[in-house]
């Protein structure tokens, strides 16, 4: 496994929409576990293949209450309900925060690395974790659903 290079903001990647996968490969599993590898380093929530430079439909989530890592392949949201309001944060955009509106609660449905498809359900963060990276697979930076971007005054005053 390797780290991989996080790309930021400004980078033309993130704003270009992925391609599906269609064959897990060797080269699909390595890139798995290489952006597991990234994601656990950089203490994210989540991680996007346009994040580190790949342009296919590739994400992986991770479920901090079970410390589960959803490996999601050609990912979809297949149901929303409600609507939260939260502070989000990204690892492609660095040191800037928003609130943004998101489902309260969604469902996913994916490949696993085996091809199996698989369906998550999440509330709160996971949620939007799951709508913050699939976005990035169609281009989509938070900063650009945001309803409100932090200054760097009310981002000190939050974290103290």
């Amino acid at each position: 496994m390797a780290l991989l290079n996080i790309v930021k903001e400004g980078d033309e990647t993130l704003r270009k929409i992925c391609k599906p996968v269609r064959e897990i490969t060797p080269r699909v599993l390595t890139l798995l576990d290489d952006m597991k590898e990234t994601l656990i380093d950089a203490d994210g929530v989540g991680l996007a293949a346009p994040q580190v430079g790949i342009l296919k439909r590739i994400v992986l989530v991770l479920n901090v209450e079970t410390d589960e890592m959803y490996e999601l392949i050609n990912p979809e949201i297949v149901s929303r309900e409600g609507e939260q309001n939260e502070m989000e944060g990204c690892l492609s955009v660095p040191g800037k925060w928003a609130y943004t509106s998101r489902p309260a609660k969604v469902t996913v449905k994916a490949m696993n690395r085996n091809g199996e498809e698989v369906t998550y359900s999440g509330e709160g963060l996971l949620a939007r974790a799951f709508c913050h990276e699939l976005d990035h697979l169609d281009g989509v930076l938070f900063t650009d659903n945001a309803v409100h971007v932090l200054t760097p005054e009310e981002v000190k005053e939050i974290m103290e």
